[in-house]
């Protein structure tokens, strides 16, 4: 076989590794020197135009689906967005839940302007408390008590020229009336000019006792109707004492209920609550009489049940937007069926419990009302009963506050509140899977939630967006009282948030990620001493961040050291190549290199992938295993079968593997297994392969070849050592320095491939060579020596022709 005295490929020059912002180009000497304005939502034009469009449309059928991955300040992004617009809209109105006279338990709602609703609360209260010290206070005065003497000698006259009539009556028949403090009249007889007792009654003759008791009878016939006049005059005198009262409150309420009705008569509603309100005041009146003080602590105050009969004088102010300043944007955390959609609270009352309408309280969907609710899907999804009473109020336009009973519950006494108008956006914030859910599984959603504000995860690197982006990065520092930002941190920065996306040309817009870096480097400035946040401190962040989650990692570390994971950084061998993965652990990512073998012989049974066999390889794993085949169909089995028994392993793996990242580094090792051929193992290889052979672009490289960089730099650079990745994948380069350096100073290559053919060639120093006019490839060719291992595997296989005899 012959090789090639150098690879055809070139490796990538430093520069090419990484994206840098040159710190002169920052305009700002540091973060303090950067003006505050609010550009993070021009990095989301989608999300933009939902939001705009819901500003402008009414009703309730256009809310909002901001979409996006966690970590990207999706409320912050919302918040930002909103609150300049909300403030110049129009403040919405109080709403208020009054008693209901003629329904106790249907209470009244009333909006009212704003900042009205709690004057009427004020000055109502400021008035019944005036009225409940005037009413029985005026009782006390000397025109009340000579009026009502006045009465009480009119009918006290009266009852005693009835009574005068009765003892007369009685005796002219020689009979002695009397009328106890109950009521009761007793008719006793005089005989001899002396009142019989009862006891000396039964002593008299039979005769005379049948005789006086006729008498008595006949004479008790004759004062009924005296009775009853008197029963008829002591009604007529509590009708008129009753009379008398109302008029005295009526004057009252004239006089200190006037300015109330006349300051909030005219809102619409409000002159029926103040009439029936003086209605109740007038015919209660006996409830504002002072109470006896020797019943002072035995019986309770208010009515039955725990219920003070002055409570239903109060205003209940449900919504209060006295100091709202244009319209109200509200984010509710936790949207449990009573904070989002109200409340009935109950109050405990010698062990009963009970209620009234000073007892509705409002929920974030009523606070929000004219203006716009924010919440998070998956805490709503978390509240079925919240979801379901957010989409009832957004069909039916109104919000009816009810109490939410279990099935198998007793009903208790509860309110039927009267319903609130709804005038609301609402903005649910999620992820696209959410969103997905909720189109597929509820027709309701795609009814009320008809834009969908999209979050894009990243930006172009353009001149534009870098300085949008340093106006984030200076409201971040100014919010959260950070330490000045250098010129080179900023621009350091701007680097890391191109890292994040892994990607040269593009900015990530997952903020808080950054914004947790920059709060982190500027306490380890303060620990310092320091009084600007610089380079070294932005570095030394990133940095503690990984020491603190990289533990598993430094394990897998510790045994590459040892060797008890065995992968080669040096020499040759056939049927191995260096393949590269990539590992999550929590938030944290890390590249790990795993040697990949295979073998071939003669045999019917194909290539085996032994990852799928004992269910470790997942289906894109397959996947990529199946277009190996393919390719290896393409490449030479035109004029012959491809004959053989084989396997393919990740060697020492015992978890899931997934993903096709390492199919080229398998199709490297089958070709090498069959041609012979060795592969150099200073070289990892990252890439899928395609059914043309071409080597796509994968995920992780970064992880990828620092991983691999960093067993390599543990067992001491040689200068022979790198990594083979897809040139789809050089824009993808942000690489830490140590790697850059190491590139730099010609300690590590990095090699760009776009074919396997290419990447055979850095491996084995062997090209591969092209199928001839003949259909054959060329002698001293890699592709040559496979070809004719697959014609010798496959006439191997044939059937042995049996021996002829004579």
């Amino acid at each position: 076989m012959k090789k090639t005295n150098s690879p055809k490929a070139k490796s990538l020059p430093a520069g090419r590794l990484r994206a840098v912002l040159e710190p002169a180009r920052v305009t700002y000497a540091d973060s303090d020197s950067i003006p505050d304005r609010n550009v993070y939502p021009r990095f989301q034009p989608r999300a933009i135009q939902a939001l705009s469009l819901a500003l402008e449309i009414k009703g309730n059928e256009h809310n909002v689906y901001v979409s996006g991955e966690p970590n990207m300040g999706r409320t912050y992004f919302v918040k930002s967005f909103l609150t300049p617009a909300a403030a110049k809209g129009e403040t919405p109105r109080d709403w208020v839940y009054l008693y209901n006279f003629e329904d106790s338990d249907r209470p009244i709602s009333l909006p009212l302007p704003a900042g009205m609703g709690r004057k009427l609360k004020q000055a109502q209260q400021k008035a019944m408390t005036l009225i409940r010290q005037e009413i029985p206070g005026r009782f006390e005065k000397d025109a009340f008590q000579k009026k009502h003497e006045r009465m009480l000698k009119k009918y006290n006259a009266k009852r005693e020229e009835l009574f005068g009539r009765m003892d007369a009556t009685a005796e002219k028949e020689n009979f002695s009336l009397s009328l106890d403090d109950e009521g009761v009249l007793t008719l006793s007889p005089i005989v001899d000019g002396e009142v019989v007792s009862d006891k000396d009654f039964d002593k008299l003759k039979p005769a005379m006792r049948k005789q006086l008791k006729a008498k008595g009878e006949e004479l008790l016939a004759g004062v009924s109707s005296i009775l009853r006049q008197i029963n008829q005059n002591e009604m007529d005198m509590r009708d008129s004492e009753s009379d008398l009262h109302r008029e005295t409150a009526k004057a009252v309420m004239a006089e200190c209920f006037t300015p109330v009705s006349e300051k909030f008569g005219k809102l619409d509603g409000m002159a029926e609550y103040f009439e029936a309100l003086v209605s109740e005041v007038v015919d209660n009146v006996d409830q504002f009489m002072p109470r006896d003080s020797s019943l002072a602590g035995l019986l309770p105050e208010g009515m039955p049940g725990g219920e003070d009969f002055f409570t239903r004088f109060e205003v209940n102010l449900f919504v209060d937007n006295g100091k709202t300043k244009g319209a109200p944007v509200v984010v509710e955390d936790h949207p449990t069926a009573f904070n989002l959609l109200g409340s009935i609270e109950r109050e405990a009352e010698m062990g009963a419990l009970y209620t009234d309408f000073t007892l509705i309280k409002a929920g974030a969907l009523h606070k929000a009302n004219g203006g716009f609710l924010i919440l998070n899907i998956e805490d709503l999804l978390g509240n079925p009963n919240s979801w379901e009473g957010l989409l009832r109020a957004l069909r039916s336009g109104q919000s009816r506050i009810e109490d939410p009973m279990d099935p198998e519950q007793v009903r208790a006494r509860t309110l039927q509140p009267g319903p609130i108008d709804l005038s609301l956006k609402v903005v649910l914030i999620g992820s696209d899977e959410h969103y997905e859910i909720l189109l597929y599984n509820d027709d309701r959603f795609a009814k009320f939630f008809k834009l969908k504000a999209h979050l894009q995860h990243a930006a172009p690197r353009n001149a534009a967006n870098i300085r949008n982006y340093l106006y984030v990065l200076g409201q971040i520092a100014h919010e959260c009282e950070l330490l000045p930002f250098t010129r080179e941190a900023l621009a350091g920065l701007v680097d890391f948030s191109s890292r994040l996306v892994e990607d040269q040309k593009r900015l990530s817009l997952y903020a808080p990620l950054v914004r947790e870096r920059m709060i982190e480097a500027s306490a380890l400035a303060r620990m310092a001493g320091k009084r600007k946040v610089a380079l070294p401190e932005l570095a030394a962040a990133v940095e503690a961040k990984d020491y603190r989650v990289n533990l598993y990692e430094e394990e897998f570390m510790t045994d590459y050291d040892r060797q008890v994971i065995k992968v080669a950084t040096h020499g040759e061998a056939t049927g191995l190549a260096n393949g590269l993965s990539v590992t999550m652990f929590g938030d944290y990512e890390f590249g790990l290199p795993h040697q990949i073998s295979c073998t071939v012989g003669v045999g019917h049974g194909g290539i085996l992938d032994l990852e799928r066999e004992a269910q470790l390889g997942g289906p894109i794993h397959t996947k990529g295993m199946m277009i190996i085949k393919s390719c290896l169909v393409r490449l030479f089995a035109q004029e012959k079968p491809i004959v053989l028994a084989g396997s393919l392993c990740f060697e020492q793996s015992y978890a899931g593997i997934e993903g096709d990242s390492a199919s080229g580094a398998e199709l490297a090792s089958l070709l090498s297994a069959l041609s012979g051929v060795p592969i150099n193992l200073s070289y990892a290889f990252t890439g899928a392969v395609s059914q043309s052979g071409a080597i796509m672009a994968v995920g992780g490289v970064n992880r990828k070849i620092e991983g691999f960089f960093e067993v390599c730099r543990r067992r001491k650079l040689t200068g022979s050592q790198g990594v083979i990745l897809p040139a789809d994948n050089v824009v993808n380069l942000m690489l830490k320095d140590e790697v850059v350096q190491a590139v730099e100073q010609g300690k590590f290559h990095i090699f760009p491939v776009k074919t396997i053919e290419e990447a055979m060639l850095i491996l084995t120093g062997m090209r591969c060579g092209k199928r001839g006019k003949n259909g054959k490839y060329p002698t001293g060719t890699l592709y040559h020596l496979v070809d004719r291992r697959l014609a010798e595997l496959y006439k191997l296989a044939l059937p042995t022709q049996g021996c002829k005899t004579k």
